[in-house]
């Protein structure tokens, strides 16, 4: 065993949060499996083929609650795959799916899931190529958990985070933290799931779209906001670019319910979950082409630039205020909110 795998302890929940804890022990995961993992930690692998490349990714889905307002956690199953694999600019087209079934679930809520993840499934333009179910006994799992893989192919150079310069703009899809308040409203009884509606969506249309359109190489990487929040991909790449970044505060997108929910419980929204925004590192020239094609789609209409990439040789992430102040944007180490993904 190795003294990283002492220094963890046991599993807890913070281990699946998207934040520190989570990458100890992804780190412990690579470590252990040695030689025969090949990824190179971006959301999907890129993998060579006979005649090109491939992007796969895998991922699991154990939302509370899982059936929720603007969707469910087949909708989310599809869209979180869909999504890992448009970010590194593949073009997704087969899934897997797993699902393990708690003993009394509703047959009639297992057919929801499946009619979403068949109609998410149609609009993101992918096919379910093979699949496996397990029952449990009642108690062993919370309704129903989805395991996902998805299979993409490319037609244009992969975005990686090695591709992000200094001077980069950092710029949004859209509106943060809307998921994690809907469905903790749902689950804490909040009363703001009618008001906030989760951003579940598939974005491969978006990016595909995005990338056909805009200036070739003027979008260096993406990706999508989820476990973690925004703080924990800024910091990611802050890491990976050696440098420090940057964002305005007050050209956060964030909707004012979303802020009155998130004051009441504490949360700062730039840690919060979110199934249907991405973060984009755009070359400064293209800045402004970038914008109008994002705004231009119905899933990137709120498309703002949030902050940059800066000279500064220090991995580090700061908020500058309305008053011109910087403050440092901490990872969390964990999350006080599992489960939302």
């Amino acid at each position: 065993m190795t003294s990283a795998a002492n220094d963890l302890g046991e599993v807890v929940l913070d281990h699946g949060s998207g934040a520190q804890l989570s990458h100890e022990l992804i780190s412990l995961i690579v470590e252990t499996l040695g030689d025969v993992y090949i990824g190179e930690m971006e959301d999907s692998a890129m993998l060579p083929i006979p005649g090109g490349q491939i992007a796969m990714t895998t991922d699991s889905f154990v939302v509370d609650p899982p059936f929720f307002g603007n969707g469910d956690i087949g909708k989310i199953a599809v869209c979180g795959t869909v999504n890992d694999l448009a970010v590194v600019g593949a073009k997704p087209l087969y899934l897997t799916l797993g699902m393990i079934l708690e003993t009394g679930l509703p047959i009639t809520r297992l057919v929801q899931v499946l009619t979403s993840i068949r109609e998410t499934a149609r609009e993101a333009g992918v096919q379910i190529v093979c699949g496996d179910t397990k029952v449990v006994r009642k108690g062993e799992a919370d309704q129903i958990y989805l395991n996902t893989a998805g299979v993409g192919t490319f037609e244009r150079v992969p975005l990686r985070m090695a591709n992000v310069r200094p001077g980069d703009k950092v710029i949004l899809s859209g509106p943060i933290g809307n998921h994690t308040v809907h469905l903790l409203s749902i689950r804490e009884g909040l009363g703001f799931e009618q008001r906030v509606l989760s951003d579940c969506a598939p974005l491969n249309g978006l990016l595909d779209t995005l990338l056909t359109e805009s200036p070739e190489g003027g979008v260096r990487s993406v990706r999508d906001v989820t476990r973690g929040g925004l703080a924990a991909v800024l910091h990611e790449y802050a890491a990976a670019a050696g440098r420090t970044i940057r964002i305005e505060q007050d050209a956060l997108p964030i909707q004012h319910e979303t802020v009155m929910a998130m004051d009441m419980l504490g949360i700062n929204p730039i840690h919060a979950a979110n199934e249907g925004c991405v973060c984009l590192f755009v070359d400064p020239a293209a800045e402004q082409d970038v914008l109008a094609v994002l705004r231009s789609h119905k899933y990137g209409t709120d498309a703002v630039t949030i902050g940059e990439v800066t000279e500064e040789a220090e991995v580090s992430v700061l908020m500058r205020d309305t008053d011109g102040r910087d403050s440092v944007i901490e990872e969390l180490q964990g999350s006080e909110l599992p489960r939302l993904c």
